[in-house]
């Protein structure tokens, strides 16, 4: 894991929503760090709490959300900051990217003029200005002949030409950190491939950090550096991508990689899925949450939560919160 300064650091993050039915805890105690110029995958199955986190690091939950712990960019605490603060982060020094590039976008108005007034809100410049640097990072996540497509309305660009201009509106204003909620859900395979390399090339040649929330572990092995593997709100596995996938040490983890389709699988075989469901995130299960889900689950599983704690030392050092942990 990366031993340069965080630009994020999140500690002990939780999210509360109150409800009708009584409180809902969509987010238990998460904790991590991201370098500048590296990326995490934060993944999981629905309802795991992954675009949450993201959206209570942004300041975007709904009125009835309460967030606890401690959210950090470049030292600076985020968490019952000011909404006006908030709003001159946003866009400045983080940017969002979000999973419908169609409703990211106005639809009434040319996308090069959206561009623009994100620079001329936060940055303070003329309309030329802004048109240049509109321009620039257009150019930048690989839209081709920008000065054309600067005058056109979102309807009128493909849904992979749309998630790069919604790219290049969270990064137009450099910010230090990039969050992109399951960006590529909407898009086909080959578009998806293409606006992946488009966010790794962001982060190598500008230095922003990125935390990538997707359900597909494709997309984070070949695109983050670091991997958290969420469930029931909880971060149950960290470590980096390389040592993850080779030898993954959560048995919910081992059970979402052999979910995955193999090409040397007949044509006609059964896609492998993990019993069961996850837990109501309205429940607080005394041990370990998948433990009604796992085939290694022994009584102490079901009564003592495991702690996230590390499993070895040196550069493939990972966290896991198991009492069981997969042997390598």
């Amino acid at each position: 894991m990366s031993t340069s300064p965080a630009v994020l650091s999140v500690r002990d993050l939780t999210v509360r929503f109150a409800t009708r039915r009584g409180p809902v805890d969509a987010v238990r105690g998460v904790s991590f760090e991201v370098a500048a110029g590296r990326s995490l995958g934060i993944v999981g199955e629905s309802g795991s709490g992954k675009s949450q986190t993201c959206f209570a690091i942004m300041g975007l939950l709904p009125g009835n959300a309460r967030v606890g712990g401690s959210v950090r960019l470049d030292g600076e605490e985020l968490v019952g900051v000011a909404r006006g603060r908030l709003d001159v982060l946003r866009g400045s020094r983080m940017g969002i990217v979000f999973q419908d590039p169609m409703t990211a976008l106005t639809p009434h108005r040319s996308v090069g003029s959206q561009l623009c007034e994100v620079v001329m809100r936060h940055a303070g410049v003329d309309r030329v200005e802004a048109r240049r640097r509109a321009l620039e990072i257009m150019e930048r996540v690989r839209i081709t002949d920008p000065e054309r497509r600067f005058d056109m309305y979102p309807f009128e660009l493909s849904g992979g030409m749309r998630q790069r201009i919604v790219i290049a509106s969270a990064l137009v204003l450099r910010p230090a950190l990039l969050i992109a909620d399951e960006p590529t859900t909407a898009l086909d395979v080959t578009v998806q491939a293409e606006v992946l390399r488009t966010f790794r090339a962001v982060v190598e040649h500008t230095g922003t950090s990125l935390v990538l929330v997707t359900h597909d572990l494709g997309v984070v092995a070949g695109t983050c550096d670091e991997v958290a593997v969420m469930y029931a709100g909880r971060i149950v596995e960290r470590a980096d991508a390389a040592t993850l996938f080779r030898a993954p040490a959560h048995p919910y983890t081992r059970a979402l990689l052999d979910c995955r389709p193999r090409l040397d699988d007949a044509p006609a075989a059964r896609l492998r899925s993990i019993e069961g469901q996850p837990p109501s995130p309205a429940l607080d299960l005394p041990g370990c949450a998948f433990a009604p889900r796992c085939a290694l689950a022994e009584t102490r599983c079901r009564v003592e939560r495991p702690a996230l704690e590390p499993l070895g030392t040196g550069a493939g050092t990972r966290l896991a919160a198991c009492h069981r942990p997969v042997p390598p």
